[in-house]
């Protein structure tokens, strides 16, 4: 093994230091609280592992040789950037811990989040918080990463995810609805609908979303097995804000929830493809992690528990 291959022990780096300052082997020694033979091997370890002699032992006090005097320099610096980067990380752990972590699926961190957020901080002080917006799958894999505390998504009792088939902690926060909804002709009326004669036009979710995830599992078993082989989709994507601008456009139906497009269907911009059927009831669920989290984050989830953070309670 070559000297460059060699452990180092980072306590050689502290003695080497005592040592240049006292020049003396007893006294460094006793200033770094070591019986002297061992602090020699230290020095002398460490003086293998950079393949150079660093001090000149034949003179009194013992005196740095020229490699010794280039590496003091260097030492100090890459010891005061270890001692930086241990205070910043840390803080960073410190701060992460006083924090609150999210992740949401976009429509609900749209919609739903913000209010709710604000329930809770009516009650309850929290601190910093970090949100993530993405797909129902991506949220869960953070989750089951342990890179979030809390994952705020739709769920339905046929169609279980990750975190229920794990057995993640979950709370019911309110109810959603899935609509049928498609952009609205001359008439008013919608320009994709179901029980038409025609296939309609589907803007469908894909598999990393949750809702659809929901849709596939509930087609068969409420809509019947006839339902899905009559849909024609045109169009997919796990965004549920992308699959109503396309059928703000006209490009198709989609079932989307209530709390997108309530306003949409108030202003006539969309309408009811489904004549107040095929609709889809589902929950907003908070989830948690399995363990232990940071005290602000227990505290928000037994006000959850107890209701106090559940829209009308």
């Amino acid at each position: 093994m070559g000297p460059g291959n060699r452990p180092l022990d980072l306590e050689w780096l502290e003695d080497f230091l005592a040592l240049a300052e006292s020049g003396n082997f007893s006294r460094a020694a006793q200033a770094r609280s070591i019986a002297q033979p061992a602090f020699s091997r230290h020095i002398r370890a460490l003086e293998e592992w950079v393949g150079v002699d660093l001090f000149d032992r034949s003179a009194h006090p013992a005196a740095l040789t020229a490699a010794g005097k280039r590496f003091q320099p260097l030492l100090q610096e890459v010891l005061a950037a270890l001692e930086a980067a241990r205070i910043k990380a840390r803080a960073a752990h410190d701060m992460a811990a006083a924090s609150l972590s999210f992740a949401a699926t976009h429509v609900l961190s749209l919609t739903f989040f913000p209010r709710w957020l604000g329930r809770v901080e009516a009650r309850l002080s929290l601190g910093p918080i970090q949100t993530i917006s993405d797909s129902s799958q991506a949220c869960e894999d953070l989750m089951l990463q342990r890179r979030v505390q809390f994952v705020l998504c739709h769920g339905h009792a046929r169609a279980p995810g990750r975190l229920d088939e794990a057995q993640y902690p979950m709370q019911r926060l309110s109810g959603d609805v899935l609509v049928p909804v498609a952009a609205p002709d001359a008439r008013g009326l919608p320009q994709h609908a179901l029980g038409a004669d025609e296939a309609p036009s589907v803007l469908a979710y894909s598999e990393a979303s949750g809702l659809g995830r929901i849709m596939r599992a509930i087609q068969d078993s409420e809509f019947g097995k006839d339902f899905a082989p009559s849909l024609s989709v045109v169009f997919t994507a796990h965004h549920a804000v992308l699959l109503r601008t396309m059928a703000l456009e006209g490009r198709g139906l989609a079932w989307l929830p209530m709390s997108l497009v309530a306003d949409d269907l108030r202003g006539g911009a969309l309408v009811d493809a489904g004549a107040g059927g095929w609709r889809v009831p589902v929950d907003i669920r908070l989830y948690r992690q399995q363990a232990h989290m940071a005290p602000v984050a227990e505290a928000l989830w037994q006000l959850v528990r107890d209701g106090a953070a559940v829209p009308g309670a």
